[in-house]
């Protein structure tokens, strides 16, 4: 039978990942429109330059790559995911969220009526905060619940990308919303859904009284196990040390776990033991993460380069780009890049790949890049299908 409560709670983490990377999504479709706005090209929000180009004479150039927008929405995000975990488990999660919910609705508001460049890169900053803090804070959520909530998160970082690149390509194209980028932006707003989640009572809540604004240090040093006795009738708490893992197992699935004297101790208490890390400790788990983390920031890294810095240089005429403008087909692009990110992202628990695969993908995804600078210098792709069927590819890479 299905528990109500688990599919509730993979509902939540879903729409979760969905609206925290929304804004994330969208400053990176309108990339281009911020640059042309900004820069002169088309200064007034307008449609004027979703007109396809019938001869491709010479190359069309901004004096700024859409690259910078993709550094301000990295750089902020990057920096609190390197810093924040370290101190953040002081500040309740609510309080975490509503600083998100702000900086997501101020960052759609300061792009849509950005008067210089300035202003935009801070709503695109904006972003890049919101995205980096609602992603750790959500993550760190993720362990109070069973690890599917983790693929359920994936998956709505995903949607996002999906979603929220084809919202504001379908709003801003002539044939469809026919929108200005700037009413596109202002439709937007949206927040995360935060009363669908069923909170755990480990969860540390904030009253009223502004003593307890912050986490106690000493909170969560136990973690009490509150199930029903009826649930516990039917899961018993083991503690299975396997890829260095502990979750709930099964009654069926004991007999393939050799339990200690210890671990059936450890079974019958009503609360869990929870061990605090020194600054210290914390810094020597990052060592054994490099191998790991180096082929992930390859993969990253010629994927940015593909797809902020790259294929805004390539663009196609009537003809061979569906009657696509070049504005239009650089937002498609990025509808196709995000369907890419749906695909990986949601095939956690479908598609295990070996560990030797991490290590094939940077090269894979580098030679990738290679094909795509040499497209643009001498436009040799001869059909924007082409490079679409690329882009997904190279984004399921990652």
């Amino acid at each position: 039978m299905v528990d109500a409560i688990i599919v509730r709670n993979l509902i939540a983490f879903w729409l979760f990942g969905l609206c925290n990377n929304y804004a994330y999504v969208i400053m990176l479709s309108a990339a281009g429109d911020i640059i042309d706005q900004q820069t002169g090209v088309n200064p007034a929000p307008s449609n004027d330059s979703n007109v396809c180009i019938q001869t491709i004479t010479g190359r069309d150039c901004d004096t700024m790559s859409t690259g910078a927008i993709l550094l301000a929405d990295i750089i902020p995000s990057l920096c609190i995911k390197a810093t924040f975990p370290f101190f953040m488990q002081r500040i309740p999660f609510g309080f975490r969220m509503i600083v998100v919910i702000l900086f997501q609705t101020g960052s759609y508001l300061m792009v849509a009526f950005s008067v210089n460049m300035p202003m935009s890169i801070a709503g695109v900053v904006f972003a890049s905060i919101c995205s980096g803090l609602g992603e750790i804070t959500l993550l760190s959520l993720t362990s109070y619940y069973p690890k599917s909530m983790i693929s359920a998160w994936s998956s709505g970082t995903g949607g996002a990308g999906v979603v929220g690149s084809f919202a504001y390509a379908a709003l801003t194209e002539p044939s469809l919303g026919n929108l200005t980028p700037t009413n596109a932006l202002l439709v937007m707003l949206v927040v995360p859904y935060w009363g669908i989640l069923k909170m755990p009572d480990t969860v540390y809540s904030p009253g009223f009284n502004p003593k307890t604004w912050i986490v106690p240090a000493n909170h969560g040093d136990e973690v009490k196990d509150d199930r029903s006795e009826s649930k516990k009738s039917k899961e018993i708490l083991r503690i299975a040390v396997r890829d260095g893992e502990m979750d709930y197992i099964p009654d069926e699935s004991i007999s393939s776990y050799n339990l200690t004297q210890s671990d059936s101790a450890m079974i019958e208490s009503e609360k869990v033991p929870q061990r605090t890390l020194s600054m210290k400790e914390k810094m020597l788990l990052v060592p054994p993460l490099l191998k790991y983390m180096i082929p992930l920031a390859l993969v990253y890294f010629g994927e940015y380069i593909i797809n902020q810095g790259i294929v805004q240089l390539i663009f196609f005429n009537c003809d061979n780009g569906f009657g696509f403008s070049k504005n239009a087909q650089y937002r498609w692009y990025q509808v196709l890049y995000q369907v890419g990110v749906f695909i990986s992202r949601s095939s956690v628990n479908i598609l295990p790949l070996p560990r030797f695969v991490l290590y094939i993908l940077p090269v894979l995804q580098i030679a990738n890049a290679i094909f795509f600078f040499f497209d643009a210098l001498y436009f040799f792709v001869p059909h924007i299908a082409i490079l679409f069927a690329l882009i997904i590819v190279e984004r399921s890479r990652s």
